[in-house]
């Protein structure tokens, strides 16, 4: 007698907003090969069309309450300025079919979202960050009272999809992280491109100068991720005294440098709560 297998019924996700964000996530969980059914819904036909024509068993509607039907989760993927006009259309459903909701827009706090949705709503507030797009990203993720172990799990493996995943008890903690990461990957372009300037200055082709800074970005990353030691363990080990590193880490720390990154930070993060009180 053949004896029937037992699958797991898939997931389904339902995306709000078809957007960069939303793609690389769909991407990460296409990749991964997870057992979901997914859904977009956006206004804009053209975004709808180029999904399609990547990802044909992406299912895509313009109707916003026709993706979520039946979702498992939904995953807010629309920009901040217009997340409270899309939740409150998608108030009633929310209190009929209560799904996970997964919010990756920057500076809405979690009980806004929630009194949006009617409340009641179990929400897993996520800040990724733009190396998500190739895989890379790193993220925050915060849940309310509301979401249980198993929504928790969800919402980590998809955000897992698309790089790694850190868990914080304390919502605020999202603005430290929105600083650090969320905004970091500006701070190490800056770096990189005031590297090009200076290495064109020395006579390096520009072309040239590119890849040597890209490929010694990527490497340093590496080396710092698989070496296992801190930062200025990694930094001591290669500047030698006397040599051409110490010559130019003492005219960067001699600039401050290090004020200025803590300036920098401590700045993004309190922006970071004026956006969130503004939209509370």
């Amino acid at each position: 007698m053949d004896i029937p297998q037992i699958t797991q019924k898939p997931t389904t996700i339902t995306f709000i907003g078809a957007g960069n964000m939303a793609r690389s996530l769909i991407v990460g969980l296409l990749q991964d090969k997870a057992n979901v059914v997914l859904r977009v819904a956006d206004p804009d036909q053209q975004q709808l069309d180029a999904i399609r024509k990547h990802w044909p068993d992406v299912l895509t509607t313009t109707d916003n309450l026709e993706a979520m039907q039946g979702a498992d989760v939904v995953v807010l993927a629309v920009k901040p300025q217009i997340m409270r006009a899309v939740t409150e259309t998608l108030a009633e459903a929310a209190q009929r079919s209560r799904p996970l909701f997964i919010s990756i827009a920057a500076g809405i706090r979690e009980a806004a979202l929630n009194r949006w949705l009617g409340g009641n709503q179990a929400i897993v507030r996520c800040m990724p960050n733009t190396p998500a797009l190739v895989q890379a990203g790193a993220t925050g993720l915060y849940a309310n009272p509301q979401a249980s172990e198993k929504q928790r799990s969800v919402a980590e493996s998809i955000l897992r999809a698309v790089g790694i995943t850190l868990w914080f008890d304390d919502e605020i903690k999202l603005d430290a992280v929105t600083a650090i990461s969320g905004s970091g990957p500006a701070y190490f372009f800056l770096v990189m491109e005031a590297m090009q300037t200076a290495a064109e200055q020395l006579g390096i082709r520009a072309e040239d100068a590119h890849l040597l800074i890209m490929q010694t970005a990527l490497g340093a990353a590496k080396l710092a991720l698989e070496s296992g030691d801190m930062p200025a363990e990694l930094r001591q080990k290669v500047t030698s005294k006397g040599g051409t590193t110490e010559a130019a880490l003492k005219v960067l720390t001699g600039g401050g440098l290090q004020d200025l990154f803590v300036q920098a930070l401590q700045a993004a993060e309190s922006r970071s709560r004026e956006l969130a009180a503004a939209n509370s």
